[in-house]
């Protein structure tokens, strides 16, 4: 067994990313990921099988057009497996259009489903409310390794989640291999938070790595 996330080479891996999630955990800790290299890392130390990023998109009516296009493009044509679902439109109480949409029942339920063909799934999410899939999972003899951070205030890493995975990763700890060297961290601009429970947007041109 290696060191990096305790991966096993032997281990059938897949990777689970809940976008909404990793974006706010890496932005509060002011790096930006680097899929590429940790699609590369990961490639290198176990049998990954796939890899899959979910996300809400919030597309623009007017301009026909989602801030997250850009990365979701990329990640489609360099081995990512996209789950994606649009973000619904309202307008709320003070008058403001934004955006609901999360992906939290596809992320839960591919896990569950996968589990029979995997030794290992690494979940990138610090979300307790996947307690309950991580147990269905780990009852079909599937580990799972959850990455999160426990080094921000409020922790995005919840107690449940920490309590309930095999193996907890702070991302912090994989900050040297995984984070963005070409560009400084993208910060979010005032009108960002429109997406309700998936509410971050990115510009996203690649990787040098």
């Amino acid at each position: 067994m290696t060191d990096w996330m305790g991966l096993d080479p032997d281990d059938r891996t897949a990777i689970f990313i809940d976008g909404a999630n990793l974006y706010k955990t890496a932005r509060n800790l002011g790096f930006d990921i680097d899929y590429k290299r940790l699609l590369q890392k990961t490639r290198s130390e176990t049998r990954l099988v796939r890899a899959y990023y979910y996300t809400a998109m919030q597309e623009d009516r007017d301009q026909d057009y989602s801030p997250l296009r850009p990365l979701v493009d990329w990640l489609d044509y360099n081995g990512y497996q996209l789950k994606t679902k649009i973000a619904r439109e309202f307008v709320d109480a003070q008058g403001r259009k934004r955006y609901r949409g999360n992906v939290d029942i596809e992320l839960a339920v591919d896990l569950v489903m996968m589990a029979p063909k995997l030794d290992c799934i690494v979940l990138f999410t610090g979300n307790g409310d996947f307690r309950h899939a991580i147990a269905k999972v780990q009852e079909q003899g599937c580990r799972v390794v959850c990455v999160s951070t426990t080094g921000t205030q409020p922790p995005m890493a919840s107690d449940e989640i920490r309590r309930q995975a095999d193996q907890f990763v702070d991302l912090t700890d994989l900050e040297d291999v995984i984070a963005r060297k070409s560009a400084p961290p993208q910060r979010r601009e005032s009108n960002d938070d429109e997406i309700e429970d998936d509410d971050y947007a990115e510009e996203f041109s690649g990787s040098d790595g």
